[in-house]
Protein backbone atom coordinates (compact mmCIF):
# COMPACT_ATOMS: atom_id res chain seq x y z
CA UNK A 1 0.00 0.00 0.00
CA UNK A 2 1.55 3.60 -0.89
CA UNK A 3 0.64 6.75 1.47
CA UNK A 4 0.71 10.10 0.81
CA UNK A 5 1.16 12.76 3.65
CA UNK A 6 0.81 16.70 2.72
CA UNK A 7 1.46 18.84 4.74
CA UNK A 8 2.97 22.31 3.48
CA UNK A 9 3.45 24.36 6.86
CA UNK A 10 6.41 25.29 9.21
CA UNK A 11 8.82 23.36 11.15
CA UNK A 12 6.65 22.74 14.00
CA UNK A 13 3.57 21.66 12.17
CA UNK A 14 5.52 18.79 10.55
CA UNK A 15 6.86 17.56 13.84
CA UNK A 16 3.39 17.40 15.86
CA UNK A 17 2.30 15.40 12.94
CA UNK A 18 4.62 12.66 13.77
CA UNK A 19 1.80 10.62 15.57
CA UNK A 20 -0.50 10.46 12.36
CA UNK A 21 2.78 8.75 11.19
CA UNK A 22 3.23 6.06 13.70
CA UNK A 23 -0.25 5.24 13.68
CA UNK A 24 -0.30 4.75 10.28
CA UNK A 25 2.51 2.74 10.39
CA UNK A 26 0.48 0.48 13.19
CA UNK A 27 -2.48 -0.09 11.31
CA UNK A 28 -1.03 -0.52 7.88
CA UNK A 29 1.98 -2.93 8.56
CA UNK A 30 4.38 -3.17 5.44
CA UNK A 31 2.60 0.18 4.04
CA UNK A 32 5.20 2.63 2.00
CA UNK A 33 4.50 5.78 3.27
CA UNK A 34 5.54 9.46 1.74
CA UNK A 35 5.63 12.85 3.52
CA UNK A 36 5.63 15.65 1.08
CA UNK A 37 6.60 19.24 2.98
CA UNK A 38 8.11 22.22 2.50
CA UNK A 39 12.05 21.76 2.44
CA UNK A 40 13.08 23.50 5.65
CA UNK A 41 10.51 20.94 7.68
CA UNK A 42 12.38 17.85 5.61
CA UNK A 43 14.53 17.62 8.99
CA UNK A 44 11.71 16.70 11.35
CA UNK A 45 10.65 13.66 9.59
CA UNK A 46 14.64 12.46 8.48
CA UNK A 47 15.27 9.40 9.75
CA UNK A 48 11.75 8.38 11.07
CA UNK A 49 11.80 4.52 10.26
CA UNK A 50 7.66 5.11 9.25
CA UNK A 51 8.71 7.32 6.05
CA UNK A 52 10.15 6.05 2.96
CA UNK A 53 10.60 9.25 0.82
CA UNK A 54 10.49 12.90 1.83
CA UNK A 55 9.39 14.88 -1.25
CA UNK A 56 10.48 18.39 -0.74
CA UNK A 57 8.65 21.67 -1.99
CA UNK A 58 11.45 24.20 -2.22
CA UNK A 59 8.95 27.00 -1.93
CA UNK A 60 11.54 29.61 -1.44
CA UNK A 61 13.38 28.79 -4.69
CA UNK A 62 10.05 28.66 -6.66
CA UNK A 63 9.11 31.73 -5.51
CA UNK A 64 11.55 33.73 -6.79
CA UNK A 65 11.03 32.16 -10.45
CA UNK A 66 9.15 34.16 -12.95
CA UNK A 67 5.36 33.24 -13.77
CA UNK A 68 6.24 30.55 -16.49
CA UNK A 69 9.02 28.98 -14.73
CA UNK A 70 7.17 28.83 -11.46
CA UNK A 71 4.46 26.99 -13.51
CA UNK A 72 6.91 24.49 -14.99
CA UNK A 73 8.51 24.28 -11.09
CA UNK A 74 4.85 23.66 -9.84
CA UNK A 75 3.48 20.68 -13.05
CA UNK A 76 7.41 19.00 -12.48
CA UNK A 77 6.58 18.61 -8.65
CA UNK A 78 2.64 17.51 -8.93
CA UNK A 79 4.16 14.89 -11.93
CA UNK A 80 6.73 13.54 -9.73
CA UNK A 81 4.00 12.85 -6.89
CA UNK A 82 1.48 11.73 -9.78
CA UNK A 83 3.49 8.58 -10.82
CA UNK A 84 3.73 7.65 -7.42
CA UNK A 85 0.02 5.88 -7.62
CA UNK A 86 -0.95 6.20 -3.87
CA UNK A 87 -3.52 4.22 -2.68
CA UNK A 88 -4.29 6.69 0.11
CA UNK A 89 -4.06 10.44 0.42
CA UNK A 90 -3.82 12.55 3.61
CA UNK A 91 -3.55 16.63 3.47
CA UNK A 92 -3.17 17.60 6.48
CA UNK A 93 -3.30 21.80 4.76
CA UNK A 94 -6.27 23.90 4.07
CA UNK A 95 -4.66 25.32 1.12
CA UNK A 96 -5.10 25.07 -2.70
CA UNK A 97 -1.63 23.41 -3.33
CA UNK A 98 -2.62 20.69 -1.31
CA UNK A 99 -5.94 20.04 -2.54
CA UNK A 100 -4.78 20.16 -6.80
CA UNK A 101 -2.38 17.69 -5.55
CA UNK A 102 -4.20 15.45 -3.69
CA UNK A 103 -6.66 15.60 -7.01
CA UNK A 104 -4.13 14.71 -9.25
CA UNK A 105 -2.95 12.28 -7.46
CA UNK A 106 -6.35 9.52 -8.19
CA UNK A 107 -5.83 7.65 -5.12
CA UNK A 108 -8.65 5.49 -4.52
CA UNK A 109 -8.99 7.55 -0.74
CA UNK A 110 -8.29 10.51 0.16
CA UNK A 111 -8.23 12.50 3.02
CA UNK A 112 -8.02 16.27 4.17
CA UNK A 113 -8.94 19.66 5.12
CA UNK A 114 -11.77 21.59 2.47
CA UNK A 115 -9.91 25.04 1.48
CA UNK A 116 -11.49 27.61 2.84
CA UNK A 117 -12.02 29.47 -0.23
CA UNK A 118 -11.61 29.36 -4.03
CA UNK A 119 -11.99 26.45 -6.49
CA UNK A 120 -10.93 23.68 -4.56
CA UNK A 121 -13.51 24.11 -2.27
CA UNK A 122 -16.46 23.26 -4.57
CA UNK A 123 -14.70 20.42 -5.84
CA UNK A 124 -14.72 16.95 -4.88
CA UNK A 125 -11.43 16.76 -3.89
CA UNK A 126 -11.42 14.74 -0.73
CA UNK A 127 -13.68 11.83 0.35
CA UNK A 128 -13.78 12.82 3.66
CA UNK A 129 -12.99 16.01 4.83
CA UNK A 130 -11.47 16.83 8.51
CA UNK A 131 -12.76 19.53 10.93
CA UNK A 132 -10.62 21.26 13.69
CA UNK A 133 -13.00 21.16 16.89
CA UNK A 134 -10.36 23.51 19.31
CA UNK A 135 -8.74 21.05 20.27
CA UNK A 136 -5.02 20.00 20.12
CA UNK A 137 -3.26 20.17 16.91
CA UNK A 138 -1.86 16.81 17.46
CA UNK A 139 -5.65 15.53 17.64
CA UNK A 140 -6.34 17.49 14.09
CA UNK A 141 -4.18 15.55 12.49
CA UNK A 142 -5.14 12.74 14.41
CA UNK A 143 -8.83 12.59 13.31
CA UNK A 144 -8.16 10.79 10.24
CA UNK A 145 -7.48 7.45 12.19
CA UNK A 146 -10.99 6.90 13.23
CA UNK A 147 -12.11 8.28 9.39
CA UNK A 148 -10.47 5.12 8.29
CA UNK A 149 -12.29 2.95 10.44
CA UNK A 150 -8.67 2.51 12.92
CA UNK A 151 -8.54 2.89 16.82
CA UNK A 152 -5.43 5.85 17.34
CA UNK A 153 -2.88 3.60 19.23
CA UNK A 154 -0.43 5.97 19.87
CA UNK A 155 0.01 10.23 20.69
CA UNK A 156 4.11 10.26 20.93
CA UNK A 157 5.72 12.96 18.82
CA UNK A 158 8.90 11.66 17.79
CA UNK A 159 12.31 12.87 16.24
CA UNK A 160 15.08 11.00 14.74
CA UNK A 161 18.64 11.57 15.20
CA UNK A 162 22.09 11.01 13.57
CA UNK A 163 24.80 9.49 15.24
CA UNK A 164 26.69 12.30 14.14
CA UNK A 165 24.01 14.55 15.61
CA UNK A 166 24.83 12.85 18.55
CA UNK A 167 27.86 13.01 18.68
CA UNK A 168 28.21 16.61 18.10
CA UNK A 169 26.25 17.60 21.07
CA UNK A 170 28.37 15.66 23.38
CA UNK A 171 31.05 17.26 21.87
CA UNK A 172 29.76 20.40 23.27
CA UNK A 173 28.79 19.56 26.62
CA UNK A 174 31.90 18.65 26.88
CA UNK A 175 34.44 21.05 25.12
CA UNK A 176 31.84 23.52 26.93
CA UNK A 177 32.03 22.24 30.61
CA UNK A 178 28.30 22.56 30.82
CA UNK A 179 27.19 20.23 33.36
CA UNK A 180 23.96 20.82 34.37
CA UNK A 181 22.39 22.98 32.03
CA UNK A 182 19.67 24.53 31.05
CA UNK A 183 18.39 24.57 26.77
CA UNK A 184 16.59 28.23 26.24
CA UNK A 185 15.56 29.23 23.34
CA UNK A 186 13.88 32.76 23.26
CA UNK A 187 12.90 33.71 19.66
CA UNK A 188 10.13 32.56 16.82
CA UNK A 189 10.19 33.33 13.24
CA UNK A 190 6.79 35.36 14.88
CA UNK A 191 8.42 38.07 17.21
CA UNK A 192 5.21 38.57 18.47
CA UNK A 193 5.16 35.46 20.19
CA UNK A 194 8.86 36.44 21.67
CA UNK A 195 8.39 38.33 25.79
CA UNK A 196 10.81 41.52 26.21
CA UNK A 197 14.57 41.04 25.84
CA UNK A 198 14.91 42.35 29.18
CA UNK A 199 12.50 39.86 31.45
CA UNK A 200 14.67 36.88 29.08
CA UNK A 201 17.84 38.25 30.38
CA UNK A 202 16.61 37.94 33.63
CA UNK A 203 15.63 34.53 33.34
CA UNK A 204 18.97 33.41 32.15
CA UNK A 205 20.57 35.16 34.83
CA UNK A 206 18.60 33.61 37.75
CA UNK A 207 19.30 30.00 35.99
CA UNK A 208 22.51 31.17 36.27
CA UNK A 209 22.20 31.97 39.96
CA UNK A 210 20.97 28.47 40.67
CA UNK A 211 24.03 27.36 39.42
CA UNK A 212 23.00 25.66 35.98
CA UNK A 213 24.53 26.48 33.14
CA UNK A 214 22.33 27.81 29.92
CA UNK A 215 22.71 26.95 26.55
CA UNK A 216 20.92 29.38 23.79
CA UNK A 217 19.88 28.56 20.82
CA UNK A 218 18.21 30.42 17.71
CA UNK A 219 18.28 29.78 14.27
CA UNK A 220 20.57 31.98 11.66
CA UNK A 221 17.79 33.74 10.66
CA UNK A 222 19.57 37.67 10.90
CA UNK A 223 16.52 38.95 12.72
CA UNK A 224 15.94 36.12 15.45
CA UNK A 225 20.53 36.35 15.78
CA UNK A 226 20.04 40.12 16.36
CA UNK A 227 17.43 39.92 18.80
CA UNK A 228 19.14 36.82 20.41
CA UNK A 229 22.17 39.56 20.80
CA UNK A 230 20.46 42.26 22.37
CA UNK A 231 19.03 39.74 25.19
CA UNK A 232 22.79 38.95 26.07
CA UNK A 233 23.61 41.87 26.11
CA UNK A 234 21.32 42.61 28.62
CA UNK A 235 22.67 39.64 31.01
CA UNK A 236 24.33 39.70 33.60
CA UNK A 237 26.25 36.04 33.34
CA UNK A 238 27.78 34.76 30.32
CA UNK A 239 25.43 32.07 29.04
CA UNK A 240 26.61 29.90 25.86
CA UNK A 241 25.81 31.29 22.73
CA UNK A 242 25.07 28.61 19.99
CA UNK A 243 23.05 30.92 17.98
CA UNK A 244 23.20 30.29 14.39
CA UNK A 245 25.67 27.60 14.69
CA UNK A 246 23.53 24.64 14.77
CA UNK A 247 21.28 22.32 12.66
CA UNK A 248 18.13 21.44 13.61
CA UNK A 249 19.11 17.78 14.95
CA UNK A 250 22.18 19.12 16.49
CA UNK A 251 19.81 21.47 18.62
CA UNK A 252 17.50 18.43 19.54
CA UNK A 253 20.26 16.73 20.26
CA UNK A 254 21.56 18.85 22.55
CA UNK A 255 17.86 19.69 23.86
CA UNK A 256 18.06 15.72 25.06
CA UNK A 257 20.52 16.31 27.44
CA UNK A 258 19.15 19.57 29.28
CA UNK A 259 17.81 19.33 32.44
CA UNK A 260 15.18 21.45 31.36
CA UNK A 261 14.02 23.55 28.18
CA UNK A 262 12.86 27.48 28.61
CA UNK A 263 11.32 29.41 25.39
CA UNK A 264 8.34 30.75 23.78
CA UNK A 265 5.81 29.11 21.57
CA UNK A 266 8.20 27.68 18.77
CA UNK A 267 8.88 24.42 16.86
CA UNK A 268 11.87 24.08 19.51
CA UNK A 269 9.19 23.49 22.00
CA UNK A 270 7.46 21.17 20.53
CA UNK A 271 11.33 19.51 19.83
CA UNK A 272 11.87 19.69 23.28
CA UNK A 273 8.44 18.05 24.19
CA UNK A 274 9.02 15.45 21.63
CA UNK A 275 12.27 14.90 23.85
CA UNK A 276 10.45 14.58 26.97
CA UNK A 277 12.49 17.29 27.91
CA UNK A 278 10.33 19.21 30.73
CA UNK A 279 9.57 22.78 29.22
CA UNK A 280 8.68 25.98 30.24
CA UNK A 281 7.00 28.15 27.73
CA UNK A 282 5.50 31.78 27.43
CA UNK A 283 2.16 32.14 25.82
CA UNK A 284 0.74 35.49 24.53
CA UNK A 285 -1.61 35.69 21.62
CA UNK A 286 -1.59 31.78 20.76
CA UNK A 287 -3.92 29.29 22.32
CA UNK A 288 -2.36 26.91 24.69
CA UNK A 289 -5.11 24.17 24.20
CA UNK A 290 -4.21 23.78 20.40
CA UNK A 291 -0.28 24.47 20.69
CA UNK A 292 0.69 23.82 23.79
CA UNK A 293 3.60 21.15 24.26
CA UNK A 294 2.26 17.75 24.96
CA UNK A 295 3.42 15.35 27.27
CA UNK A 296 4.12 12.21 25.54
CA UNK A 297 3.47 10.64 28.94
CA UNK A 298 -0.29 11.52 28.12
CA UNK A 299 -2.45 8.88 26.30
CA UNK A 300 -5.73 10.48 25.76
CA UNK A 301 -7.05 13.55 24.12
CA UNK A 302 -6.42 16.11 26.85
CA UNK A 303 -5.08 19.61 26.18
CA UNK A 304 -4.73 22.82 28.38
CA UNK A 305 -8.08 23.02 29.35
CA UNK A 306 -8.21 27.00 30.56
CA UNK A 307 -8.25 29.99 27.89
CA UNK A 308 -4.99 31.33 29.70
CA UNK A 309 -3.00 31.51 32.69
CA UNK A 310 -0.62 28.84 34.27
CA UNK A 311 -1.10 25.67 33.12
CA UNK A 312 0.38 22.30 33.78
CA UNK A 313 0.67 19.34 31.30
CA UNK A 314 2.47 16.30 33.25
CA UNK A 315 5.85 17.24 33.08
CA UNK A 316 5.09 20.72 31.23
CA UNK A 317 4.00 23.70 32.13
CA UNK A 318 2.51 27.37 30.09
CA UNK A 319 3.21 30.33 31.47
CA UNK A 320 0.06 32.90 30.33
CA UNK A 321 -0.94 35.96 32.30
CA UNK A 322 -4.69 35.70 32.26
CA UNK A 323 -6.19 39.13 30.87
CA UNK A 324 -9.79 38.95 28.91
CA UNK A 325 -8.04 39.47 25.56
CA UNK A 326 -6.09 36.06 26.04
CA UNK A 327 -5.09 34.04 23.29
CA UNK A 328 -6.28 36.75 20.56
CA UNK A 329 -4.48 34.64 17.99
CA UNK A 330 -3.21 38.15 16.85
CA UNK A 331 0.15 39.15 15.03
CA UNK A 332 0.68 41.60 18.04
CA UNK A 333 -1.83 44.48 19.68
CA UNK A 334 -3.54 46.07 16.85
CA UNK A 335 -1.58 43.88 14.31
CA UNK A 336 1.58 45.77 15.63
CA UNK A 337 3.76 42.85 15.85
CA UNK A 338 4.10 43.63 19.56
CA UNK A 339 1.91 41.59 22.16
CA UNK A 340 1.16 43.25 25.48
CA UNK A 341 0.56 40.59 27.30
CA UNK A 342 4.38 39.28 26.67
CA UNK A 343 5.95 42.70 27.34
CA UNK A 344 4.61 43.29 31.05
CA UNK A 345 4.97 40.24 32.74
CA UNK A 346 5.30 39.54 36.63
CA UNK A 347 8.70 37.89 37.11
CA UNK A 348 8.76 36.80 40.74
CA UNK A 349 5.47 34.20 39.22
CA UNK A 350 7.75 33.07 36.52
CA UNK A 351 11.22 32.45 38.74
CA UNK A 352 8.69 30.71 41.33
CA UNK A 353 7.48 28.51 38.44
CA UNK A 354 11.17 28.16 37.08
CA UNK A 355 11.95 26.94 40.53
CA UNK A 356 9.44 24.56 41.50
CA UNK A 357 10.48 23.16 37.99
CA UNK A 358 13.90 22.81 38.66
CA UNK A 359 13.01 21.12 42.21
CA UNK A 360 11.05 18.85 40.21
CA UNK A 361 13.72 17.64 38.02
CA UNK A 362 15.98 17.36 41.22
CA UNK A 363 13.72 15.41 42.73
CA UNK A 364 13.36 12.42 39.69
Amino acid sequence: MNILLLKFRHIGDVLISTPLLENLAHHYPGAQIDYALNKDCAEMVAGNPHVRDIIQYDRAKIKKQNFLARVVSELRFARRIRRRKYDLVISLTEGDRSALLALLCRAPKRFGFRPPKGLFRMLPVYHRTGTWQRTHMIEKDLQFIPMLGKQIVSRKVSMYYAREDEDAAADLITRHKLGKFIHLHAVSRWMFKCIADATMARVIDHCAARGYSVAVTASADPAEMEKTARILALCESAPLNLAGKLTLKQVGALNRRAEMFIGVDTAIMHLSAANDTPVFAFFGPSPARAWGPRDNDETTDATYPEKNGIQRMGKHMVFSESRACQPCVSDGCNHSKISDCLMDMDFARIRGCIDGMLEEGAAR
